[in-house]
């Protein structure tokens, strides 16, 4: 394992303690408090690991600092986004897990290979025990879906951004008058948000029916065949490690209960859980979030004309692009800087583009 990627994991399980240890402090109860803490000492351990393999190539490690983002998170945490950040950290121990098992051979010696499986397997234990804290109950911690609002609203927000920038810059570079140049942004802007919002409406229907068929199918299943249904839910728990005696037990008592039982195989059998998403919410935060985005570069041809207008847009919807890109990161891992920075030269090139495009069909260059 080369030098980048070993600094790389050491900073990362640091960053897994940190927040770990964040979020004992917050903790509701002593039971949950304990798990985050005992989390917190295995990636402590982990990091000791990377450390001592550092050093062995004749690495200095200075002292340790979270990450921009991993601050945010605490942040958040602290706020009251607890489900939000559980989600944020199965991701994150899924993504360790899966660049372990890419892994093929570190070169590094049997020792290293064997320290390097050990993570993984923990890593894998972790994501295991986050999602079971996240998946049950009626703890208000439990905000299964914060983790999708607050994507909808990035996202949303990003999309109706870029696309009115572009526009605004394609019109700007047609150097046609600022009544229309308003015009245009505002028809954009209407425009944009409501195709997203339709969009976000017709995906949230589509996973609704989706969920009601599969689950209508499994309650006849179970109302037609129990006996098979009830050996296919002791299966499932046996392979989630129970004794087949207790499996079969935990089974029969599940399918005592028809709604129970049709709960429960859902869960298990088809990954569905909680309430499907509600269209009409979806279309609406998207569609807002949108707009919202999209009217940030018409905002300046609002309140003034000419250069002064143009370059106030242009400096905000860059401005804008850099921190949606830094919000972005929370969902994929990345750091805030890079995210942003890639962002802002997306919104770059849509900018050039644009004003390209219009200058063009205009005749002007």
């Amino acid at each position: 394992m080369d030098i980048r990627s070993l600094r790389k994991h050491w900073q990362d399980e640091g960053e897994s303690a940190f927040i770990y240890r964040k979020m004992a402090a917050l903790a509701k109860t002593p039971e949950r408090a304990d798990i985050f803490e005992r989390l917190a000492e295995v990636e402590t351990r982990h990091q000791t690991i990377y450390r001592e393999l550092l050093s062995e190539r004749g690495e200095t490690v200075e002292e340790w600092r979270p990450s921009l983002r991993m601050r945010l998170l605490a942040w958040l945490a602290e706020r009251g986004r607890i489900g939000l950040v559980m989600s944020l950290r199965i991701a994150d121990e899924s993504r360790e897990v899966r660049t372990y098992l890419k892994r093929k051979n570190t070169g590094d010696g049997e020792e290293t290979a064997n320290q390097m499986k050990t993570i993984a397997r923990e890593e894998a234990h972790h994501a295991h025990v986050l999602s079971q804290l996240a998946g049950g109950g009626d703890e208000p911690w439990h905000q299964k879906d914060s983790g999708g609002f607050l994507r909808n609203v990035i996202y949303g927000f990003n999309d109706g951004l870029t696309a009115n920038f572009g526009l605004v810059m394609g019109v700007v570079g047609g150097a046609v008058p600022s009544g229309v140049m308003l015009l245009t942004g505002f028809s954009g802007l209407v425009a944009d948000a409501l195709s997203m919002a339709g969009s976000g409406f017709l995906a949230a229907k589509s996973e609704r029916e989706v969920w009601d068929h599969e689950i209508a199918m499994e309650r006849e299943e179970i109302q037609l065949m129990p006996e098979i249904e009830t050996e296919e839910l002791a299966l499932l728990y046996q392979a989630k490690g129970m004794p087949a005696d207790a499996a079969k037990r935990a089974a029969a008592q599940v399918m005592s209960d028809p709604e129970i039982a049709v709960r429960e195989h859902a869960r298990e059998e088809l990954g569905i859980s909680g309430d499907a998403v509600s269209p009409m919410r979806e279309a609406v935060t998207t569609g807002i979030s949108t707009a919202v985005g999209a009217f940030i570069p018409v905002v300046p041809f609002v309140f003034g004309t000419g250069e002064a207008a143009l370059w106030t847009a242009f400096g905000i919807s860059m401005f804008a692009h850099f921190v949606v890109g830094a919000a972005r990161s929370l969902f994929t891992g990345r750091g805030v800087f890079r995210s942003g920075f890639d962002m802002f030269i997306v919104g770059l090139g849509v900018a050039v583009a644009g004003y390209v495009v219009g200058a063009l069909l205009t005749g002007r260059i």
